[in-house]
């Protein structure tokens, strides 16, 4: 790709931007959401029309790439974060879909099912190509897309994010893969922020930053200081600078879970939190976490426990009874179960809090409303042109900080956030890490659920570990002796147990 550059009415997302992948390796592309890498990975793959002047060469021939169709057809695939397949068909009807095979006019699901096969045992695939996508865990799905993307004999492939929602033992399976495509002479471009995934896998990594191409680094050139610097223009060593560290003593709990069980996947769990403290939870994926999470918020049903705020009992049955109580809870999934995509910033930040103006019979004061979104965008820094843009038009890191604008306007005594920085670059990360401290400042107690140890070290006062739906043990922040990985992982793995054994 030469000389690519692209607007959007008068905004710039890419300014005369050059890539070259090369057969056989695996080229990472980094920079922080907002940069420019999905605008210049849909230009290549057909979706984005680029302004005149660049020009995209594949094996050295220039390409008039005028629409994904044409793209695949060219031998490029993307695999995009958010997974674009149909549940309700099966594997086979998913890789062909569109490009059927036919008999007598009719879709040919036989020669269809025969052709996947091979895709599917290249993979090691779990299921069979008459599989219903529906029945078929996130990895497996991740599997599927792959499979559909091999199926049109691609050149160059592009993986956008495939781990964001994989386990570590299922992303290790993934690397596998991604590997072997490599060693098959595929060029892969492999967009993520995990600065691991990148050093694991990658034979170069190029860096975007504000529409702009900073600079490629060999694998031998790698370091963090170096990537995270063109990046963000700054040093990493400012991410995880925690200011405000909550007291030992003297601290009045704001929260209290005692004996949370659903009979399913958490086990009488009790925890406190003060005012102040940030509370980090660790654990596997699938330990139990975000369960716990949504028992306390009353997202899901409960065997039994009993949710404190303040020292008194709170009733919670639903959502609504733990904003009531002063508890408001970020999901993982925001786009899914927590933001309204096509509703503007404005709709999403006033959502939870139209009644509070409403003026006499009912009707809303939109006056108070826009002020309340400029606020938020201006309290929590989204990148915006004005409130009523949509939400889902903006970058991860924006979507995560309107969402948690509005679980602020309800004036919480308790945050539980769940993945907070799940799919956000690595400065959005620092801006939400810096929220979290200036919240914890102000008395809010406030819960932590991350799958990065260095996250949870990086904000927490004191973390606790689940392993297999229990509450294992602690680990506090002491003056003198900072939370570890090493303890963490202890306590995951129970290696604690094994030693003494």
């Amino acid at each position: 790709m030469r000389g690519i550059s692209k607007t959007f009415g008068p905004v710039r997302a890419l300014a005369d931007v050059s890539l070259t992948a090369y057969s056989g390796e695996i080229h990472a592309l980094m920079g922080e959401n907002g940069a420019g890498k999905s605008t210049l990975m849909k230009i290549l793959s057909g979706a984005y029309h680029a302004d005149s002047g660049g020009e995209i060469r594949i094996d050295g021939k220039p390409l008039q790439i005028g629409n994904p169709l044409a793209g695949r057809r060219s031998g490029i695939a993307v695999i995009y974060q958010e997974l674009a397949l149909a549940p309700n068909l099966t594997v086979a009807e998913n890789m062909f879909l569109g490009e059927e095979m036919r008999r007598n006019g009719m879709i040919d699901r036989t020669s269809m099912n025969a052709a996947a096969q091979p895709y599917l045992d290249r993979l090691a695939a779990p299921f069979s190509p008459t599989s219903k996508v529906a029945s078929l865990s996130i990895a497996e799905r991740q599997l599927v897309e792959i499979a559909r993307a091999l199926a049109g004999h691609p050149h160059i492939l592009v993986m956008d994010e495939p781990t964001t929602a994989l386990s570590a033992r299922e992303a290790e399976k993934l690397f596998t893969i991604i590997r072997t495509l490599r060693d098959e002479g595929i060029a892969i471009i492999y967009i993520s922020h995990r600065m691991a995934e990148v050093y694991e896998l990658s034979d170069r990594v190029s860096v975007l930053r504000d529409g702009s191409m900073v600079g490629t680094l060999l694998r031998e050139e790698l370091n963090p200081q170096t990537l995270v610097r063109m990046m963000v223009g700054r040093e990493s060593s400012s991410f995880y600078k925690k200011e405000h560290r909550a007291p030992l003593t003297d601290r009045k709990i704001a929260l209290e879970a005692r004996n949370m069980d659903d009979g399913h996947r958490v086990h009488d769990c009790s925890f406190s939190v003060a005012e102040g403290e940030v509370l980090g939870i660790a654990g596997l994926v699938g330990s139990g976490r975000t369960e716990l999470a949504r028992l306390i918020y009353g997202a899901d049903p409960k065997k039994r426990g009993q949710v404190f705020v303040n020292g008194q009992e709170r009733a919670i049955h639903n959502p609504r009874d733990a904003i009531d109580a002063g508890i408001v809870y970020l999901t993982e999934d925001r786009k899914v179960l927590g933001l309204f995509l096509d509703m503007s910033i404005n709709g999403n930040v006033n959502i939870n809090v139209l009644d509070e103006d409403a003026r006499a019979g009912g009707v809303l004061n939109l006056a108070a409303a826009k002020r309340r979104a400029a606020d938020a965008i201006k309290k929590l820094g989204v990148r915006a042109p004005n409130a009523e843009i949509n939400v889902g038009s903006l970058s991860g890191g924006n979507q995560q900080k309107v969402l948690l604008s509005r679980l602020l306007e309800t004036n919480p005594r308790v945050l539980i956030l769940d993945e907070p920085t799940r799919g956000v670059d690595i400065g959005a990360k620092s801006e939400i890490y810096r929220i979290i401290d200036q919240l914890a400042r102000t008395g809010a107690a406030i819960v932590v659920i991350s799958s990065e140890l260095p996250e949870v070290i990086g904000v927490s006062d004191r973390v606790v570990v689940m392993r297999d739906g229990h509450l294992v043990g602690e680990v506090v922040a002491q003056a003198d002796a900072p939370i570890t990985q090493e303890a963490i992982m202890e306590l995951v793995t129970d290696m604690g147990s094994a030693k003494a054994a």
